[in-house]
């Protein structure tokens, strides 16, 4: 088993990142049906709470059935950081996540995200003044440095475990690369492998497939995957990694049966969360990914996505079972 802080977790845990837009209660439901281990809130801007923006707070909508949950926030101030932890605390999440690693521009502009990767003399007094200033563990999600000519993460993972971080994960690009490029992992790894270092280390970044998730774990020795991108319209693929780390075996991609379930399921969870009108507009960027592959989709595509009414995009559903499956 693993633990962070008081939070035990299965050896190699499973994570879903956060993202914006993305990691959202309707989808964490999902994505905690296929078995993911531990999940995270998307970013929460520490001023958007701190002045009880909507957007940020209902950010902080967590529910018992997500649990093992943690809330990731972030922000350049150290004085608006420990009174957004204070709010935080507030809605009993099982941890409290620092963002060290968003490489938004208006987010680095104001030395948030990655951008404090440029001041780690910062980053390490306010990350101190956090695990302070909370009962909770906190950990930290960042990247390997601001460019490949100052890869500091070596040093970032040893000056936040000295302050108290309980965890690291690190996206295994420089915040100069954004999302191009491939992932570093052997850099991960080198974190790992400090001797200095005896907190778990995940790895992010390009973790695409059960064997991105199965070299994570038996070639560079990390202590979990924390997948992204790969989750999206795709929240099965947690069951699809442990049953392959389990039997060797390949589960078969979901039929159109099983993913006009999740997509329907999706649209209820948020509907429910943010009423009728929002639970309709706020899902229908994930029917794209929910069907992925699935030939000559495109005509229920544009109807699922400019269908205003609950009971025709309920029809519509019914159809798509009826075109691929009954016939």
């Amino acid at each position: 088993m693993l633990k962070i802080g008081n939070l035990t977790l299965p050896d190699f845990p499973l994570i879903l990142a956060p993202m914006e837009d993305i990691s959202d209660p309707p989808f964490r439901v999902l994505c905690k049906d296929y078995g993911v281990d531990l999940m995270f809130t998307e970013f929460v801007s520490s001023e958007g709470l701190i002045r009880d923006a909507v957007k940020s707070a209902q950010k902080l909508d967590i529910f018992d059935h997500e649990r093992p949950i943690g809330v990731q926030v972030f922000g350049h101030d150290v004085y608006s950081m420990l009174k957004a932890v204070e709010k935080i605390e507030a809605v009993h999440p099982e941890i409290i996540d620092i963002n060290y690693g968003c490489p938004v521009k208006k987010v680095v502009a104001k030395g948030a995200g990655a951008g404090i990767l440029r001041d780690l003399d910062k980053m390490q007094k306010m990350t101190a003044e956090i695990v302070k200033h909370t009962h909770l563990p906190v950990t930290v999600k960042t990247r390997l440095g601001w460019d490949e000519k100052s890869i500091v993460i070596n040093e970032v993972a040893e000056r936040l475990q000295d302050v108290g971080i309980k965890a690291l994960s690190i996206h295994g690009r420089t915040r100069k690369q954004m999302y191009s490029g491939r992932a570093d992992w052997h850099k991960i790894a080198e974190v790992k492998n400090n001797p200095k270092i005896h907190i778990p280390v995940f790895a992010n970044g390009d973790i695409k497939t059960l064997q991105d998730a199965k070299r994570i774990r038996d070639e560079f020795g990390l202590d979990g995957a924390m997948i992204g991108r790969a989750a999206i319209g795709n929240p099965w693929i947690f069951k699809q990694i442990k049953h392959y780390f389990k039997t060797g075996e390949t589960l078969k991609t979901p039929g159109v049966s099983e993913r006009v379930a999740v997509a329907k399921k999706h649209l209820q969870l948020a509907i429910k969360w943010k009423g009728e009108r929002l639970g309709i507009l706020e899902t229908r960027p994930h029917y794209s990914n929910y069907f992925k592959g699935i030939s000559n989709f495109k005509p229920f595509r544009i109807r699922l996505v400019t269908e205003d009414n609950l009971n025709e995009l309920y029809r519509i559903f019914d159809e798509i079972i009826d075109y691929y499956v009954s016939q």
